[in-house]
């Protein structure tokens, strides 16, 4: 799997996966993110924010390499949110 060449744990993908089928949180995360843009998905900074925002919503405690960790798999996928295929590459990724 592609995340886990950047560190990533499985069991930390396992516990989010969980934690995103509460309806809630899921929400949250979604609105947290509408609007985003491809550009904005390639700047650290926001991605750094983002995470760190998500992190809270779903109680997780990140480590600062976690973090690092998963700001720099965002920024490697080159995600396209208005993309279906990249979104679709994504949702195989975790599945």
């Amino acid at each position: 799997m592609g995340y886990q060449q950047y560190g990533i744990s499985p069991q930390l993908v396992e516990r989010i996966k969980l934690k995103m089928k509460n309806t809630a949180v899921k929400d949250r995360i979604k609105n947290m993110i509408q609007g985003i843009s491809r550009q904005e998905l390639q700047d650290p900074a926001v991605v750094r924010r983002l995470v760190r925002n998500a992190a809270a919503v779903l109680n997780e405690k990140l480590s600062s390499a976690q973090e690092e960790q998963i700001v720099k798999f965002v920024i490697a996928q080159k995600i396209d949110p208005n993309n279906t295929f990249h979104l679709i590459r994504l949702w195989n990724m975790f599945r």
